[in-house]
């Protein structure tokens, strides 16, 4: 295991996170680059240029005469899709920070910057598009350094276009990301941080084994379900799956194991030995959650009779609490309370611009109207 690293890039959107894993799979060997952005199979992701799913993906490197394996999760830069961030963030041990040497520091880099923090992953900013004639490298490694607190030689100058700073990405994967943790010889603990369907092969779950070995034909539980199956093939993922005879821990694979119902494989569900029960503990918690459903919608008054706003205490407000806010168009938009310093300001998550007035959701549903 000491021969393997598992990492994601993390960045705000249009920061050249896919250009940059172009590079670093070219420079591995792992394939042939013909197109941009070869780890966007979608439609929408080639045609929109951006990333919308997370992608995994393993390398071969060789450095300072011995051979590593390096597991890389590409991930989306949207704020949208920042739920795909956080449970690749699970699933690794370091990260790429990258940051536009034109646009510097921005919203998301801080946003994906904290959650993988906040999982004690080992960091490495990297200052990209370093090449461009409208960048200014000096002036983003000192935002980089007052967000981090890092050392100005531990920042890597690199461009996804030309290949500059590659050599030395992989470099620092290998000497700065620890080695996972785990037992080989431990009972089988697997955490899913990912699945996909396929019409013809059912739900392919992609995992990282923390402890224990899995081959095929072995007999697998799904803790959250409690149901067993027969691993029917395991692999790891380059840009097609690559079947194996063994899987140990550390490593990042797959498994298909001829289950047709999506609900029976969750994102951060365990997978064991048929005997055992262990569960890793990711489910259900800031990495790992049942997903809802969202609705973004403007509120516009439609009776202006219903004009009274019941009185109440900003400082009475609480995380998280519903509200309703006017901005200059006039229109009510829902949205979550962050928090409220002791000057009574109110902070909204996801808001950009000042509200020209809050309220309480509850007990004023009345101004909602016909919308």
């Amino acid at each position: 295991m000491k021969h393997i690293r598992n990492f994601c890039i993390i960045a705000h959107i249009d920061h050249g996170k896919s250009t940059l894993a172009d590079r670093l799979l070219e420079y591995t060997n792992t394939i042939k680059v013909t197109e941009g952005q070869m780890l966007d199979d979608m439609d929408l992701e080639k045609e929109r240029g951006i990333t919308i799913k997370s992608h995994a993906i393993q390398m071969e490197y060789t450095h300072k005469g011995e051979k590593y394996i390096l597991n890389l999760i590409d991930t989306p830069g949207h704020v949208d899709f920042s739920y795909e961030v956080s449970r690749s963030i699970a699933a690794c041990e370091g990260a790429l920070l990258v940051v536009d040497a034109s646009q510097g520091v921005q919203a998301q880099t801080i946003s994906n910057l904290y959650m993988a923090i906040e999982h004690d992953l080992e960091i490495i900013p990297v200052i990209n598009k370093c090449d461009m004639p409208s960048a200014e490298p000096e002036k983003v490694e000192d935002e980089i350094i007052e967000l981090l607190g890092c050392k100005r030689e531990e920042i890597i100058r690199a461009s996804g276009k030309t290949g500059l700073g590659v050599e030395d990405v992989l470099a620092a994967v290998i000497e700065r990301i620890p080695a996972p943790v785990g037992d080989e010889n431990a009972p089988l603990q697997c955490l899913i941080f990912d699945s996909v369907f396929n019409s013809f092969r059912g739900i392919i779950a992609y995992f990282k084994i923390v402890n224990g070995t899995i081959k095929p034909n072995d007999l697998v539980k799904f803790v959250n379900t409690g149901k067993e199956y027969e691993a029917n093939e395991i692999g790891i993922l380059k840009l097609d799956m690559v079947p194996q005879k063994e899987l140990s821990a550390g490593n990042v694979g797959y498994i298909i194991s001829g289950i047709k119902t999506s609900k029976e494989v969750k994102v951060g569900d365990t997978i064991t030995n048929g005997t055992f029960t262990f569960k890793i503990g990711h489910i259900d918690n800031e990495y790992y959650y049942e997903v809802g459903r969202n609705v973004l919608t403007r509120i516009f008054i439609t009776d202006q009779d219903k004009w009274k706003i019941k009185k109440f205490d900003i400082l009475s407000l609480k995380p998280y609490d519903r509200v309703l806010v006017r901005f200059e168009d006039g229109a009510w938009y829902p949205t979550l309370v962050s928090y409220v310093n002791s000057a009574s300001q109110v902070y909204l998550i996801d808001c950009e611009e000042d509200a020209k007035c809050v309220i309480p959701f509850e007990g004023n549903e009345h101004l909602i109207g016909e919308y």
